[in-house]
């Protein structure tokens, strides 16, 4: 099984909102994504400058803004308020857009609970359709290790990615 840590940190820039950050297994999930979608990006766009492309790559997105979350139970076992809820696809965003935004560019996922384990699974772009499912996870933890780390959130002073540029995909 992983392991799951719940942040709480400041958006990068100029936004006024705490996001909700997530690291599996001490990894930020903004992490497991730019490796996860690097060479899908490759084929949409030449590559000039590999520094920029790399910072790009792990700030196309963002935390969740905790006041829009409201429920944060609820929305990370699965049951998001109906603005998140994808009922087509049985998917909840987990990360939103580096632009604040969070529909503008949402990392999605099933979420599975049995009264054990917690797994996300089935990661989508649901901008990208073409890309299908991204070449991550599943992840599965201990659901009562998972809903202590989403009681009692680590907060953070900054972004544990640090700050980045404002282009957004």
């Amino acid at each position: 099984m992983q392991r799951i840590e719940f942040l709480n940190h400041p958006a990068s820039g100029q936004l006024p909102d705490l996001q909700w950050g997530i690291r599996i297994d001490g990894t930020d999930l903004r992490t497991y994504t730019a490796d996860a979608t690097r060479d899908l990006w490759r084929q949409e766009h030449e590559e000039e400058n590999p520094a920029e492309n790399d910072l790009f790559l792990l700030h196309q997105h963002g935390g969740l803004s905790l006041r829009e979350v409201g429920d944060p139970v609820g929305h990370f076992l699965g049951d998001p308020a109906p603005e998140f809820a994808d009922p087509s696809t049985g998917t909840t965003p987990v990360l939103g857009c580096s632009c604040g935004i969070w529909g503008c560019w949402p990392l999605l996922t099933v979420i599975t609970t049995t009264p054990d384990t917690i797994t996300w699974s089935s990661f989508r772009q649901p901008f990208r359709k073409k890309w299908g499912e991204l070449p991550m996870g599943p992840y599965t933890f201990d659901r009562a290790t998972y809903e202590a780390a989403l009681a009692d959130p680590v907060h953070v002073a900054e972004d544990p990615l640090g700050p980045h540029s404002e282009t957004a995909p």
